[in-house]
């Protein structure tokens, strides 16, 4: 029994999580109060929403509806308190959403967890790049459609850390040091066209600089890529992977295992670029979400 005024684990992350969502819909900034937990919850298109699932004595199964399908939903936690880590796609709708959560016993019932998706305006960015990176020949645009498949495969990799080997906290350290020369969720616009939005954080190096692994790993993808460059993929565990590009040396191979802090690739000017940068990606449950919120 808890003592007179004090509070359980569980109450506090539910609670936190509503008053963070609660900030949001109010324009509020979710890092005006000294976080706990990473990464830091910000319902908003392209952020993360912690939801409580409570206890229960195994990890339960949590699913994000996508589409036509389900998509698997990373849980953190322990018998005590779960708590599902979600990411929201920068195409996301604002307004009511929610996850299932399998039944925990046989003959058990399914149930929902409601979150909401409150606005977020995000500015314009227009860069002048190769007219050849925008516009494309017919056999650029041939090579961009097979790698784009490919990339689609490695982005629905989703894999069980074995008992013990998942990190206990999802802090990350950035991958290099250097100025942010471009943020997450830029509306971004090429030699005058439209293009998707900026989908990661950029960040200002000289090539050849090293970039470490910003959480333990294993290497799900390296490759030369038309638009990203030299890029090579980190799998975290259960959907969270992180994104490398225009590098200009890959030190690993697939399935290669890098600790965290350990440098496995260099800066460079590969691809679709202005100047030598990382362009650093995070991704959960299948959608690119701003990696601002776990540092």
């Amino acid at each position: 029994m808890l003592p007179p005024g004090a509070v359980s684990r569980r109450q506090v992350l539910s609670g936190g999580a509503g008053l963070l969502a609660l900030s949001a819909a109010h324009g509020l900034h979710a890092q005006s109060a000294a976080p706990e937990v990473w990464p830091r919850p910000l319902q908003v298109p392209g952020g993360v929403a912690r939801l409580s699932l409570g206890p229960a004595p195994t990890r339960p199964l949590a699913l994000l509806r996508r589409g036509d399908g389900d998509v698997p939903v990373l849980v953190t936690g322990d018998a005590i308190e779960w708590t599902a880590v979600v990411g929201i796609a920068l195409a996301a709708t604002p307004g009511e959403s929610s996850i299932t959560v399998a039944a925990a016993l046989p003959g058990g019932r399914e149930r929902q967890v409601p979150f909401t998706v409150a606005p977020k305006h995000y500015q314009e960015q227009r860069l002048q790049v190769a007219p050849r990176t925008v516009d494309l020949a017919p056999e650029d645009q041939a090579r961009y459609e097979r790698e784009r498949d490919h990339q689609a495969g490695v982005m629905a990799t989703f894999t069980e850390p074995p008992a013990g080997s998942a990190p206990s906290a999802l802090r990350m350290r950035a991958p290099v040091p250097g100025r942010r020369s471009s943020s997450f969720g830029l509306r971004r616009v090429f030699n005058g066209q439209p293009r998707n939005p900026h989908s990661g954080m950029d960040i200002a190096a000289a090539t050849g600089t090293p970039v470490v692994a910003p959480l333990a790993g294993r290497v799900i993808d390296v490759g030369d890529y038309f638009f990203n460059g030299g890029t090579v993929w980190l799998d975290h565990g259960q959907g969270l992977l992180t994104l490398y590009c225009h590098l200009s040396r890959m030190d690993v191979r697939v399935g290669d295992a890098v600790k965290a802090g350990e440098a496995f690739c260099q800066v460079g000017a590969t691809g679709r670029v202005t100047g030598p940068h990382l362009h650093w990606g995070v991704m959960l449950n299948r959608v690119m979400v701003d990696p601002a919120l776990f540092l």
